[in-house]
């Protein structure tokens, strides 16, 4: 049988530069980060809510995932990953056009000069082309804005979310994305951020809580008791984020190579520490394990390792996750309750201490255990290493401060700005009319038909018995026990 040319040597389709290993492993990666979002999160944010909620908080996270999709292709990829125009900024345009998207993938602002102007490191040229590139990082500000959502669950204007998403992906994705990645003022200084724990997790937590203050909370009946509809499909959806921190991490080196394995063992193990631990502590404190402490305890572990996966050793990973299931497990369990701000801010699903704290933490610790031969796998700036290592570790440990309190005020100011800009236009929060009602009066939608074929209960009616009949007790004249019993899963945190 012949062989088919697309597999040939000298044809357009394979070009000298093109490695198939690393374009097929970048898609595969691509499409894992992909499926954390859609489906991995939508199920988690539906199923982890009030039944009331399920719709409105999956359509959130639904029309992020497209919205960023597009925005991302017509203006911020090039913002993020092209040419400069300010320190922290890069040049908006579109990556649509065929002879961009073929061509040798490149981010051009990642070159570093010696002080003479001579090439000290080339610029990032992956070995496939340009489009694999800007799928995949379309993935990492997709999953950014829609942990940015879980602050918001609940009771945010779904007009004011869709203003929202484009306003934030340019005005604040894109710079951390710039100034950490694309080769921007942080990037050529020698900050360490592996896959996303400043640029992902520290931004969206930190947005998140700031957006969540401007909202304003839930109903106060919402915030006292918020039981999650579905336990079983949390754990689904926890699955697919976890499983798809594969391909979040392991193709942050742009190739199938050594330190893509090493991200992939790290990420893993420190998930299963971070999960371990938090557990262990909700048995010690509390006396019974909790599926909702369990998966706190997974995507803190995550976030965690995400900025140093690739530059730590397995061992540091294993410390790593024992600070990542006890650290934010405190500032969830304990100092929440006792700070007067965290009390005031409502927080839907805690993201400030799952992303916020848990990537802030991990890009400190990164700073700490970095290690030097793995550094220069990946390191923009030779002989990079943590301070346990000596050397110049002291001064990266200084520079991943640094960088923290950039993404910080960056996001608190560009997300208080957008917030503020909205609610000129559009109310931010719910009316109360329709936060008593949830998705119906929203989508005009419910999560769960229970009765019939999909039609509402109305416990009035009692048609809504299909197939049976009460001559005797009319159902219209029966009390039932349940019509004003909540009849979710309560997990007490």
């Amino acid at each position: 049988m012949a062989t088919p040319e697309a597999y040939g040597t000298n044809l357009p389709s394979v070009p000298s530069w093109l490695n198939k290993g690393d374009n097929a492993w970048q898609m595969t990666a691509a499409t894992l980060v992909g499926l954390q979002s859609m489906p991995g999160l939508v199920i988690l944010y539906a199923s982890m809510v009030k039944k009331k909620w399920a719709v409105n908080s999956a359509f959130m996270a639904l029309y992020a995932f497209a919205a960023v999709l597009i925005l991302w292709v017509l203006l911020c990829y090039r913002m993020a990953f092209g040419d400069a125009l300010l320190p922290f900024w890069g040049k908006g345009a579109p990556a649509l056009g065929q002879s961009f998207l073929v061509r040798r993938a490149k981010v051009p602002e990642t070159v570093r000069h010696h002080q003479d102007g001579s090439i000290k490191k080339p610029a990032t040229e992956p070995f496939y082309p340009m489009a694999t590139l800007v799928y995949f990082q379309f993935t990492f500000a997709a999953i950014t804005m829609i942990l940015l959502a879980g602050s918001v669950l609940g009771r945010m204007n779904i007009l004011a979310w869709m203003a929202f998403v484009p306003l934030w992906l340019v005005f604040s994705y894109t710079v951390g994305a710039y100034s950490l990645w694309g080769g921007g003022f942080l990037y050529q200084w020698g900050v360490i951020d592996y896959s996303g724990g400043y640029v992902i997790h520290l931004a969206s937590g930190i947005a998140g809580f700031t957006a969540a203050y401007w909202v304003g909370p839930r109903l106060k009946s919402d915030r006292e008791r918020f039981p999650p509809n579905n336990v079983l499909l949390m754990l689904a959806g926890a699955g697919l984020l976890w499983m798809g921190w594969s391909g979040f991490n392991g193709g942050a080196p742009y190739a199938a190579n050594i330190d893509a394995s090493v991200a992939v063992l790290n990420t893993n193990i420190c998930a299963a520490t971070s999960l371990l631990i938090w557990t262990s502590l909700d048995v010690i404190f509390f006396g019974k394990p909790s599926v909702i402490g369990a998966i706190q305890g997974m995507m803190t572990g995550l976030a965690c390792i995400t900025p140093g996966a690739g530059v730590v050793q397995s061992w540091a990973a294993i410390v790593i996750g024992v600070l990542s299931g006890s650290v934010p497990w405190v500032s969830m369990m304990i100092l929440h309750k006792k700070s007067t701000l965290l009390q005031k801010v409502d927080d839907t699903l805690g993201v400030f201490h799952t992303h916020a704290v848990a990537g802030l933490m991990g890009g400190l610790l990164t700073g700490l255990f970095a290690d030097p031969a793995l550094c220069e796998l990946i390191a923009p700036i030779p002989d990079s290493r943590g301070a346990f290592y000596g050397g110049s570790g002291r001064i990266q440990f200084l520079k991943q401060i640094v960088a923290a309190l950039f993404v910080i005020g960056w996001n608190i100011v560009s997300t208080s700005a957008i917030c503020l800009a909205i609610k000129l236009f559009v109310p931010l929060r719910m009316p109360d009319e329709q936060l008593m009602i949830g998705d119906d009066a929203v989508h005009g939608e419910e999560a769960y038909a229970l009765w019939g074929d999909g039609d509402k209960y109305d416990p009035t009616n009692s048609s809504n018995w299909p197939g049976q009949s009460f001559p005797e007790a009319n159902p219209i004249n029966m009390a039932s026990p349940y019509i004003n019993v909540a009849r979710g899963v309560t997990v007490n945190l």
